[in-house]
């Protein structure tokens, strides 16, 4: 693999959001190659400090949401 390629892969793994496939290939690599296992281990390092957010929009952004929502369909009743 390239360099770019497996920092992007574990990347997608550290997030889940890899297949089971590519799961299973990747913690394959980190089992048996020390270079793919050292940029984890950098990786998931970095990953540690970054802050844990959660993207919930708040009870009154989806207000306004389903408010402008409303208000659009009754200028366009075409949609």
């Amino acid at each position: 693999m390239e360099q770019c390629y497996t920092d992007n892969f574990l990347l997608k793994y550290l997030y889940r959001e890899t297949s089971i496939t590519q799961t299973l290939e990747i913690e394959h690599l980190i089992e048996t190659d020390a270079t793919t296992k050292s940029q984890y281990d950098r990786l998931r390092a970095g990953y540690k400090y970054l802050p844990k957010v959660l993207f919930y929009p708040s009870d009154s952004a989806m207000e306004n949401i389903m408010k402008y929502s409303t208000q659009s369909a009754a200028l366009n009743p075409s949609f």
